[in-house]
């Protein structure tokens, strides 16, 4: 293991420094340069090094070309024109993925593919998804450099001036969590539900096979220089079972691996190459990971809190965070924190069809799994000594003795989340709120009384007829009714969420400033998560509730001593089974008339058809559950 190369630094990608490398290292004998296209998908293509090495000159300047058919860039690389090129970044960590299942002959190391972030380009536009984010980044720091200029106040409570300042720098770290199983093996539902319930899983010890690949991932991290901080249990999962011959079978545990913040491009880099050597490594022990945000109805989804940061760095070396106030005694947090907080808040209509766009999504954001779905935020309680909500949609992660620990947690997205495109709409956002804060020329106690507003409150930049802050579990603390008229009615599906930058227009423009996002990508967003969203309901879901409702069948006769509550449950799920399943000549089902909408293109009743739809698969799976459990 010491003789291998796991990273390759932005200092050593000249020619003669990467050609030096390979040369040392005959186990790296592919090269693979990594676009992220608008789906968040990674390309991943075999280029013999012997070949990279020849033309690597060009392939460093031109890149490659490809068919845009093989990524997701729907409504700009079309059938017409469809050529795109991959261009290497040089600017980032490039990693070497090994294939611990393949050995070189010449030194007998695992057979190694050097990755290397690239962006995609289409007639001579980088339309990807890294593209984006790194306009994103850039546009942040030069606006907030127009800012300081214009408003010298600001950096003078810091104790600098603006030509002070060597860089802006945006930090940012996200985190997995996973379900990990055995193959073709499943646990009980009921058996999971009370375990989760009862919390015996969380923060337990792992054990066998899951504990020997959790040290072995952390080992790994620390090898490419990610920084590992942390491996635990989740709240899901059960304890595993052995059989006769001591093996360890019926493996179902949620656990979470986290590391350490990094810049914002970076952080979404280290993000997709961590989950491919995640599943890479439990996979080769015979284990099967789920990333999905709800792999299980009725238990515990995956999440992935997003960490969200910025700070300058001066010309004379010190670090100052952008979000902590002077004093962290007495204030929450700085004039640009509270307009960088606002900003999220007041914008999130059009944040939220990026983080939440599929319906795997959509069934882990459910009141009482700690999964936020209103838009509010919690400053902390009290600034000398502040909580933590946990049912928020962004937290403030503050500690009064180290202000460079200062940012926000946006508690929404999941695994496979967009995080390049999550990362560049929230700071769009928080860009917007921090203009308009420092262009109000507010106090501190004025901007905390801002976001403290409550429902029918004139604000000057958030909206009257909303609230933004809770300290109380908003779940807890309100009624459905109640949250829907304080923070917004939550979109329920895929579209209704898409719906949402049509009639959030002005908001959609927050996203377009400095030419982050165009109408071109957000169309092609839209169209490609329309597409997923309708074949999956129609060709998977659907499909997999048919299945399932198959499988509840009767279960009671005269001989188990059937009871009147027997007879009226059955009664029930053939009731909604037939609701939900099955024609007759004068009345279609729920799943004909969803399938029959979307072939229509009537994505509106579709959608109100999927929320009925999944309304009765929760009650009929209840039902199902009760009548069985009753059956002798």
């Amino acid at each position: 293991m010491g003789k291998m190369i796991y990273t390759i630094k932005p200092e050593h990608h000249g020619i003669q420094d990467i050609t030096r490398i390979l040369e040392e290292h005959p186990e790296i004998q592919f090269v693979s340069f990594m676009g992220v296209d608008i789906g968040g998908n990674g390309t991943d293509e075999k280029i013999p090094v012997k070949l990279f090495v020849k033309d690597m000159e060009d392939m460093l300047k031109y890149g490659i070309q490809t068919d845009g058919s093989s990524v997701e860039l729907q409504g700009i690389a079309d059938l017409n024109d469809a050529k795109v090129d991959i261009l290497p970044d040089v600017d980032c960590t490039w990693f070497v993925d090994y294939n611990y299942e393949y050995y070189n002959d010449e030194n007998g190391l695992p057979v190694g593919t050097l990755k290397i972030p690239s962006f995609i380009i289409h007639s001579g536009k980088q339309v990807c998804s890294r593209s984006i984010l790194k306009r994103a980044g850039l546009n942040f720091q030069n606006e907030l450099m127009e800012i300081f200029k214009k408003h010298p106040e600001l950096t003078k409570n810091y104790g600098f001036n603006h030509d002070d300042v060597e860089e802006i720098v945006l930090t940012s770290a996200t985190e997995l969590e996973m379900w990990v199983k055995t193959p073709e093996q499943s646990a009980d539902f009921e058996e999971l539900h009370t375990s989760q319930v009862l919390k015996e899983q969380y923060w337990k010890r792992t054990m066998g096979t899951v504990r020997t690949v959790l040290e072995k991932i952390m080992d790994q991290l620390e090898c490419y220089d990610l920084k590992p901080e942390m491996a635990h249990k989740e709240v899901g999962g059960i304890a595993n079972r052995i059989d006769a011959k001591g093996r360890i079978t019926h493996v179902m545990e949620q656990l979470e691996i986290d590391w350490r913040f990094s810049t914002t491009l970076q952080t979404a880099d280290n993000e997709i190459f961590i989950r491919e050597l995640i599943e890479d490594q439990f996979r080769h022990h015979g284990l099967e990971v789920l990333f999905k945000a709800k792999p299980i109805e009725g238990v515990a989804g995956n999440g992935e809190h997003v960490h969200l940061g910025a700070a300058v760095k001066l010309k004379n070396g010190k670090r100052i965070n952008l979000f902590a106030p002077v004093d962290m005694k007495n204030q929450y947090l700085s004039e640009i924190g509270y307009g960088a907080l606002m900003g999220i808040l007041k914008n999130y209509e059009v944040i939220n069809p990026i983080v939440t766009a599929t319906n795997d999504a959509f069934n882990r954001l459910k009141p009482g799994f700690e999964a936020p779905i209103c838009t509010v935020t919690s400053l902390g309680g009290s600034k000398e000594s502040p909580s933590r909500n946990r049912s928020v949609l962004v937290g403030v992660i503050r500690d009064s003795n180290s202000p460079l620990a200062t940012r926000f947690e946006l508690r929404s997205p999941n695994p496979y989340s967009n995080t390049y495109l999550v990362l560049a709409a929230s700071y769009q956002a928080m860009l917007d709120g921090i203009e308009k804060v420092t262009d109000a020329g507010r106090s501190m106690d004025e901007l905390e009384k801002e976001i403290s507003k409550k429902y029918g409150e004139e604000g000057f930049y958030l909206e009257k007829f909303r609230e933004y802050r809770s300290e109380e579990d908003v779940f807890e603390r309100f009624t459905e009714e109640e949250r829907n008229k304080l923070y917004g009615k939550a979109p329920a599906t895929v579209w209704e969420n898409l719906s949402a930058f049509e009639s959030n227009e002005l908001k959609q423009q927050v996203l377009k400033k400095g030419d982050v996002f165009s109408c071109e990508l957000i169309n092609s967003f839209k169209e490609s998560t329309v597409q997923k969203w309708k074949n999956e309901l129609k060709g998977r879901i659907i499909h997999d509730n048919i299945m399932l409702l198959k499988t509840f069948v009767k279960l009671h006769d005269e001989q188990n001593h059937a009871t009147d509550l027997d007879v009226v449950n059955w009664e029930k799920i053939v009731y909604l089974k037939t609701k939900l399943m099955k024609d007759s000549m004068t009345k279609k089902c729920i799943f004909t008339k969803i399938k029959n909408a979307l072939a229509e293109g009537d994505f509106d009743t579709a959608s109100e058809l999927q929320k009925q739809m999944n309304e009765k698969m929760t009650e009929i799976r209840g039902l199902y559950i009760q009548y069985k459990n009753n059956i002798f």
